[in-house]
């Protein structure tokens, strides 16, 4: 008979935060979510209706069929003790009444950019600025869009110097979770008065 040490070390459990991800109609959030998350991610999608024609503003996104009319949800774990949960806002200013409800308990958002309607940012900076909910801006580099410096793109947005600012294509998985990981890192050193790493 063989007699040792049990192992009794218990898995430890995640710390699991709730981060947004919002920004205006047709600028990539849903394609974020879904890009990062590890579970299949839930969407509430609807296909855009003629009906819906006056009130949805589609310069810009002409292509685009469907819109996300509640939220989208995903999961990613970035370390074995740090799970995020994602949650989509819609665009549209006619679902912005979900954004409270979305928004609590929230730790940080990520507010999506396009360059060639970055106007459509403008409500996303404004909600989480006068909330106090900290705040990453992602520029998402669509094909065929004008590239501006970081900067330019801070100054046109009237972004305070301590908001992180990144490029990043909503598309590639490396890419959101760089945007996610200074999401965490940002609202962390908020709380905390200190820049944490957060690796993964």
């Amino acid at each position: 008979m063989v007699f040792g040490r049990s192992s009794s070390r218990r898995p430890v459990e995640p710390v699991t935060l709730k981060i947004l991800v919002a920004g205006g109609f047709g600028v990539g959030k849903t394609t974020l979510v879904g890009a990062v998350s590890e579970i299949k991610p839930l969407r509430t999608e609807e296909t855009l209706s003629e009906v819906g024609r006056p009130v949805d503003n589609t310069a810009g996104v002409e292509n685009k069929t469907t819109t996300t009319v509640a939220m989208d949800f995903g999961r990613i774990t970035l370390r074995d003790d740090l799970v995020l949960y994602l949650f989509g806002t819609p665009g549209q200013d006619r679902f912005w009444f979900l954004w409270d409800e979305l928004a609590q308990g929230a730790l940080g958002a990520v507010v999506l950019a396009d360059t060639r309607r970055l106007e459509d940012s403008f409500a996303a900076v404004d909600y989480f600025e006068r909330r106090g909910i900290p705040f990453t801006v992602a520029v998402n580099c669509f094909e065929g869009a004008d590239r501006f410096p970081a900067e330019s793109v801070r100054g046109a947005l009237d972004l305070d110097s301590e908001v992180p600012l990144l490029l990043c294509d909503a598309r590639e998985r490396e890419s959101a979770k760089m945007v996610l990981v200074s999401v965490v890192e940002h609202a962390l050193a908020r709380v905390g008065g200190q820049r944490p790493h957060v690796t993964t």
